[in-house]
């Protein structure tokens, strides 16, 4: 019997009865408890995941609508540069024409080169 006392004693002394209860609360629900804490865990995880896909369909959306003005400014200069090549063309065409129409002798009917012209 004195080990029977000596338990009842330890128990008593370290809360008796709320002890006990404790003990089988924290047995009982323990499971529960863990399944909780990962539960939560898991929300936090998928929190910091779906802001972290939301900053970066931001940031990709920014990027995109910097690559179109890119590619709006490339094709306006890309025009600009071809307007400047036909006109350059152009001149070289009437340069040309003007050398071919051209007479070597003033105020002449017998052209040199003979033309139309």
């Amino acid at each position: 019997m004195t080990t029977l006392n000596e338990i009842a004693t330890i128990v008593t002394a370290i809360g008796g009865f709320e002890l006990i209860k404790w003990v089988v609360t924290w047995i009982a629900t323990r499971k529960s408890t863990q399944k909780k804490v990962y539960e939560e865990a898991e929300a936090l995880q998928i929190g910091n995941e779906q802001r972290r896909v939301d900053w970066l369909e931001k940031r990709i959306c920014e990027r995109d609508s910097k690559i179109d003005s890119l590619y709006i400014e490339l094709r306006a200069e890309q025009q600009k540069r071809l307007e400047e090549i036909y006109s350059r063309h152009e001149l070289e065409l009437n340069l040309k024409e003007s050398e071919v129409k051209r007479c070597d002798i003033r105020k002449c009917s017998n052209r040199k080169p003979p033309s139309d012209y």
